[in-house]
């Protein structure tokens, strides 16, 4: 299997045969097997829980391309299950956390980047450039979304969701009597008020494991070896090490999918169609010229950890985590400061400081990200 615009590979070099000895061992691999899955491509949606053992598994066993498409930072919160990354890239984009990490493991891989969030107008210009989809994202809306492009194009899914204990595992649209999300779930998300991950608990081994198991799929629809979960869906609840396999069949009622604007309901907010969603900001010089006139009608909040704020911070900030930003009582304050303050937000680069204005939008309050962090308004403010 490999994508139509790429040229196919006929050998392994020297590194590669030394680092995949095991595989080229294996009768189900070999070295034919082994080359196939270096001129195989693969999208992994999502480099958070899921995503992190399917890429760094994905770049071990050897796949030609991988592609990683999220537009999240790293938080310290992360840490518990998404492996890939570490201490140092909180505050990091995680596809730039992820390419470095996956770099350092495999340099054989070619890695294809997407620092945005999967959207009706980017995802069929995306997800068609690569051979299989892994859908690791964590919300309804965008599963329906990368289910659908995925049947537009023709394109195997393999699915993965966790909560809890819990996880599943299945593969989607493998050919065209294969079934798909909707045949899972027909219903909006909305109706079935399925929480995301944000939303509810997971025991960091659950995404490990489950993630895993998609990589598993992934190398059997490259190989076309072994039983692929294709009208099956793999169960497991690691609390009382329970599983099951359940059969899932086809929907011949179902709409038949022909576009992306056909179920837009199902996938995202009005944004996501191309609307104006860009978050303002300010430069440090800019905000250093505010805070010298005005101090006391700013509301300046630093969204770096406590340990980052206890050790070094701009008087007359405040101290809210990122992860602590869409807490009721801290939205609760800002919004009550915001009628008569000018809200700002700082970290240590500028990243955590965009994502919370864009957290605060959501909720109504206007915010300005100060571009460069605090150690450029430091030095500013000490000339």
């Amino acid at each position: 299997m490999t994508a139509s615009k790429d040229i196919k590979i006929n050998f392994l070099n020297t590194d590669e045969q030394e680092r995949y000895h095991k595989h080229l061992t294996l009768k189900e691999i070999g070295y034919e097997g082994q080359l196939n899955l270096k001129n195989s491509s693969v999208l992994c949606i999502g480099a958070g829980g899921l995503g992190s053992s399917v890429l760094l598994y994905l770049a071990a066993i050897g796949i030609g391309k991988i592609g990683i498409i999220d537009n999240d930072y790293v938080e310290k919160s992360n840490l518990q299950r998404q492996i890939i990354h570490e201490t140092n890239t909180i505050g990091n984009l995680k596809v730039d956390s992820a390419r470095e990490r996956i770099k350092k493991l495999n340099p054989n891989s070619e890695l294809l980047t997407f620092a945005q969030r999967i959207n009706p107008i980017n995802a069929l210009k995306i997800i068609k450039q690569f051979d299989v989809i892994c859908d690791c994202s964590d919300n309804f809306g965008t599963r329906y979304l990368i289910n659908d492009a995925c049947v537009i194009l023709k394109k195997p899914l393999v699915f993965g969701s966790v909560q809890g204990f819990e996880g599943q595992v299945s593969v989607f649209n493998l050919n065209k009597e294969s079934p798909n999300l909707r045949d899972l779930l027909p219903e909006s998300p909305s109706r079935n008020a399925i929480p995301s991950c944000a939303e509810y608990g997971v025991v960091g081994v659950s995404t490990g494991l489950i993630g895993i198991l998609q990589v598993s799929e992934i190398i059997k629809i490259i190989l076309k070896k072994g039983d692929i979960l294709d009208g099956k869906i793999l169960v497991f609840d690691l609390l009382n090490m329970n599983m099951k396999k359940l059969h899932l069949k086809r929907a011949q009622v179902n709409q038949p999918i022909k576009n992306l604007t056909q179920f837009k309901d199902f996938y995202c907010d009005n944004n996501c169609f191309g609307e104006n969603n860009e978050i303002n900001s300010i430069d440090a010089n800019d905000f250093n010229n505010i805070y010298k006139v005005k101090p006391n009608k700013i509301l300046l909040i630093d969204v770096r950890e406590n340990e980052e704020f206890s050790t070094s911070a701009i008087k007359g900030s405040i101290s809210i985590p990122l992860s602590h930003l869409n807490k009721d009582f801290d939205l609760e304050f800002i919004k009550k400061e915001s009628l008569i303050k000018e809200v700002f937000t700082i970290c240590k680069s500028g990243k955590r400081s965009e994502k919370a204005s864009k957290i605060l939008s959501k909720f109504k309050i206007k915010s300005r990200s100060i571009e460069g962090g605090i150690e450029m308004v430091k030095k500013l403010l000490s000339n």
